[in-house]
């Protein structure tokens, strides 16, 4: 047992960080943290359980001195408190080392690693280990729906976290998953992604390449054999690999037609043993059929009972911000999607066009992170949003961390694809957005708002114009 401490959590409000509070003060330490105004979920997780958060960054928010500083990975060098923990000799870790340290230990940690899919994914997973009656301990960058919460210590031996390649602090550079030493791996995909972080591809892979090869030689990997990048990676692998996936050449992959309506997915897939197994989900789209047969792997391979299973996939029932239905008001439904790398919009869209059949789909997509804005994804935003009807794009958020010639040109984009039939505008600001949109709905729309960040409430807000007719 562990001794009690006092930790301030640095940047608390991070989505990983406020759970990782919540798992520290029920493990019985006295946490407090600190972080700019906070809003919901994140602010209702920490005043639900009892975390003071202090507003601002001071040096003076380290006092009483705290045993341990626990620094998010946006938390800069100069950042006020990080410099005074310096000063004073406070033992600091980051996020990811500080969940290794109190809640890895002696479980058989599943990671869900890869550019896309890992906060779904990773939902999956503890909700169906939960629904099976193992016990998991799981820690979500998300908010899993059905679930009480996206994080619980657990008394089973496998402890489900998302396994984020972003750097861990900035006196960590390398990628967090490396911390949580797997047991057993799930690897979704290899796209190029951070462009802030890693200079080019080459140098993302060898991160993937850096976890894959940590794995014991008893563990497992989990690998997503439509990517051909995953398929190289995986073949260093020092354990055993199983691979999964929409094509035929997978071990784990869909009997026939993948079959989606308006309720979400159904197909069959054939499990270990022969038997032919029919899977509901009330998820749509070829990514989310792939993330269930990744945890469908992994939960027959701990040896969850396969029935089990997949009655616990059919009552999943997804992830706040991810194809999210806010509801719907004069005949046009509004989803909300975290969706930002061009190949989650693609993915994201075709998804909801094989879901809403015959329906206008209307997408309204904000270039937000720093890789989001780069011009080097032009096309393949180009190719991603023409699955939509029409569009509207937000300004560039960090348009003034980037140069111009590294920056999306978004009238560009807008000319592109009218080129391709597809209706688009840039508009000047998110109010405007809001407003044109508001304007140009038609009965029977599908909206799609999609956004690493808040996007300023639009989806919210736009439902509420609709509500009030």
């Amino acid at each position: 047992m562990l001794p009690s401490l006092s930790i301030h959590l640095i940047a608390i409000g991070g989505t990983g960080m406020a759970p990782l509070a919540c798992l520290l003060k029920e493990a019985g330490h006295r946490v407090i943290g600190s972080d700019g105004v906070l809003y919901p979920p994140m602010s209702t997780l920490l005043a639900d359980a009892g975390i003071e958060t202090l507003v601002g960054y001071e040096a003076g928010h380290l006092e009483p001195r705290p045993d341990l500083v626990v620094v998010g990975n946006a938390v800069p060098r100069d950042n006020p408190e990080a410099r005074e923990t310096e000063r004073l000799g406070i033992e600091r870790v980051s996020m990811p080392e500080a969940l290794a340290h109190f809640f890895l230990e002696g479980r058989r940690p599943l990671v869900i690693a890869g550019t896309h899919g890992k906060t779904t994914t990773t939902s999956i997973a503890a909700w169906v280990y939960t629904e099976c009656g193992a016990d998991p301990g799981f820690l979500v960058g998300g908010v899993p729906l059905g679930l009480a919460r996206s994080f619980h210590r657990g008394s089973g031996e496998r402890f489900v976290v998302e396994g984020d390649e972003y750097n861990a602090a900035y006196f960590d550079r390398g990628p967090k998953f490396l911390h949580y030493r797997p047991h057993t791996l799930v690897l979704t995909s290899t796209e190029y992604d951070h462009a802030d972080l890693y200079p080019d591809h080459e140098t993302l892979l060898t991160a993937y390449r850096s976890v894959v090869e940590i794995l014991p030689h008893d563990g497992l990997l989990i690998a997503c054999g439509d990517d051909g990048e995953v398929r190289r990676i995986a073949a260093k692998a020092p354990c055993r690999v199983v691979f999964y996936g929409i094509d035929s050449s997978n071990d784990a992959h869909p009997e026939g037609a993948i079959s989606t309506d308006a309720e979400g997915s159904r197909f069959t897939l054939v499990d270990s043993n022969g038997e032919e197994v029919q899977i509901r989900l009330r998820l749509s789209g070829e990514h989310n059929v792939a993330n269930s047969l990744a945890i469908w792997c992994a939960a027959r391979a701990d040896g969850l009972a396969g029935e089990d299973v997949a009655a616990a996939l059919a009552r999943f029932q997804g992830v706040k911000r991810r194809t999210e239905v806010l509801g719907t008001a004069g005949g046009i439904t509004v989803i909300d999607d975290f969706a930002h790398h061009p190949t989650a919009v693609e993915k994201t869209l075709e998804g909801l066009r094989a879901r809403y059949e015959g329906r206008r789909l209307v997408a309204a997509f904000e270039p937000r992170s720093l890789s989001a804005a780069r011009a080097r994804f032009a096309a393949d935003y180009r190719r991603a949003l023409a699955v939509a009807d029409v569009v509207y794009i937000a300004p560039v958020f960090h348009a003034a961390r980037l140069a111009e010639s590294e920056r999306l040109n978004l009238e560009d984009l807008v000319a592109d694809l009218a080129a391709d039939g597809v209706p688009a505008v840039a508009a000047p600001s998110i109010a405007e957005l809001l407003e044109r949109a508001n304007n140009e709905a038609r009965s029977g729309d599908v909206f799609i708002s999609m956004s690493s960040g808040s996007f300023e409430g639009l989806p919210h807000r736009y439902l509420e114009r609709l509500e009030q007719g």
